[in-house]
């Protein structure tokens, strides 16, 4: 019985993180694809994913303080951070956004910023019983430094964690 129990509380874990996965990788490029529900509805949720200050895991920005991220979501809007000093950092242009349902962004993220790439960014929202289905897809190709076989697996787990981030943001927006 106690296997039983153990059982159910990892699958309902499970069922709470986030989808991820490597879904495709070739000579140069990979696919990266995660997923989330939410208990927000698409136009809080898509809010919510436009506060990238609250919820972005500040080890992973150039300051060391997700509260010097901004993110305009409109087309040519820059997903920015400041830096000390009068610095900034242009982690990623807007190209796509329809309120609610769709924010497309263009920029290779982090440490992808030096090698010779381009990287898509796209947070698809969709209803989802009371809530939100929260889709993110990230494309990454061009002139890797490294396998991209080897290099997927190491942003998705980045990615992923920043898409839980979110998750515990919305749902906190909701109680």
């Amino acid at each position: 019985m106690k296997k039983l129990h153990a059982a159910a509380a990892a699958l309902a874990l499970f069922t709470m993180t986030a989808h991820a996965g490597v879904l495709e990788t070739r000579d140069g490029a990979f696919v990266n694809q995660s997923a989330v529900t939410v208990k927000l509805a698409p136009a809080a949720t898509y809010r919510a994913l436009a506060r990238v200050a609250a919820w972005w895991d500040p080890a992973h920005t150039w300051s060391g303080a997700a509260k010097n991220l901004s993110l305009d979501p409109r087309a040519g809007g820059c997903f920015c951070e400041k830096l000390v000093d009068g610095g900034s950092v242009q982690h990623a242009r807007v190209v796509f956004a329809q309120p609610g349902k769709v924010l497309r962004m263009d920029g290779a993220l982090g440490p992808l910023q030096e090698m010779a790439v381009t990287g898509v960014l796209t947070y698809t929202i969709a209803a989802d019983g009371q809530g939100s289905r929260i889709t993110m897809t990230y494309r990454v190709a061009g002139a890797l430094s490294m396998d991209a076989a080897k290099l997927a697996p190491l942003v998705d787990q980045v990615m992923t964690g920043q898409l839980e981030r979110l998750r515990g943001y919305a749902d906190s927006l909701a109680r």
